[in-house]
């Protein structure tokens, strides 16, 4: 099977490969022949019901600084291709949100990976909470008491924006902390929508496990240690990864979470554990798929490709 793949990335010129998981897709799909289109989400135009992009043919190899070969910019129709990946990275705006409407108008005849409209109704920080079992005590405010009155029952606590990424504005806030009120007064003006706030998790300083599920079957994992005095794991964050098994409490969270994702069409997910808690299930542009194979464990860019190819098949012969 050949198929024509076209990527919603950022500009691909600028990513560091060594970690990308997006190029270790590109690597798997050109090996197995698919042909590449790249184009950017500012690229993406609707008139009617036809959704087109402004695309380059691109052909990739591993090597820092010389991996991207592109060709002449063309507009195609996007239904006339079979895959389209939506691998931007986040932030999870109204530029994201617009992008998922207008893929949602092909899928899934092309199929789109993750399913667009499901990466919209799945919200990293607020998809998780369905699942309230699996994870530690969190609250979605941006209400000063309410914050007050939970940190009044579970002590320290960790501050983060509902919509964040990467680490970034993410704060432990002790049971007595003078900085409170400053923090709550920046996170007012700087974020409109509400906030996460969760029990801090002491056991943070020995991993954040990324899990990666692939059709909702977990298939490799690493466990992100955050540098000395900081509780970012994100390995952009000076994050140290390290190979890691699942724990039985850990399979447990995928086999509880699984079937759903599977269900709402999310073939390449991956999970946050702390300490035996769920506490992220990122959709939008999940990472840790390099990083697992460079840590001896598998290629899972190959599961994802197996999966995809499964869909489209089975698309095509219906």
């Amino acid at each position: 099977m050949t198929l024509t793949v076209a990527v919603q990335m950022d500009p691909i010129q600028s990513i560091r490969i060594a970690g990308d998981t997006t190029f270790a897709l590109l690597l798997e799909a050109q090996a197995r022949g698919h042909r590449l289109l790249h184009y950017t989400p500012d690229r993406l135009s609707m008139q009617g019901n036809a959704v087109t992009a402004r695309v380059e043919a691109l052909t990739v190899q591993d090597v820092e600084g010389a991996h991207a070969n592109l060709g002449a910019p063309e507009r195609i129709d996007l239904s006339s291709v079979d895959v389209v990946l939506m691998r931007q990275d986040p932030p999870f705006d109204m530029a994201y949100i617009t992008a998922t409407h207008m893929l949602e108008r092909i899928h899934p005849r092309t199929l789109v990976v993750n399913n667009p409209a499901e990466v919209r109704n799945a919200p990293e920080k607020l998809f998780v909470l369905d699942f309230p079992e699996l994870m530690p005590p969190t609250l979605i405010t941006r209400d000063k008491a309410e914050i007050e009155a939970f940190r009044a029952e579970h002590g320290a606590i960790v501050m983060k924006p509902l919509h964040g990424h990467g680490g970034a504005a993410v704060f432990r806030v002790l049971p007595e902390d003078a900085n409170f009120g400053s923090m709550f007064d920046l996170f007012s003006v700087t974020f409109r929508e509400q906030w996460v706030v969760q029990r801090f998790l002491p056991r943070i300083t020995e991993g954040d496990k990324r899990i990666i599920l692939v059709d909702g079957e977990p298939m490799g994992a690493i466990n992100r240690v955050p540098a000395l005095n900081d509780i970012r794991s994100n390995m952009v964050r000076g994050g140290a990864a390290a190979a890691s098994d699942l724990t039985e409490r850990e399979r447990a969270i995928c086999a509880t979470i699984g079937p759903e994702l599977k269900r709402r069409g999310l073939i390449l997910v991956g999970i946050d554990v702390i300490d035996g808690n769920l506490t992220e299930i990122n959709v939008t542009s999940p990472t840790g798929i390099r990083a697992i194979k460079r840590l001896g464990g598998p290629d899972l860019a190959v599961s994802v490709w197996d999966a995809i190819e499964g869909r489209v098949g089975t698309v095509l012969s219906a």
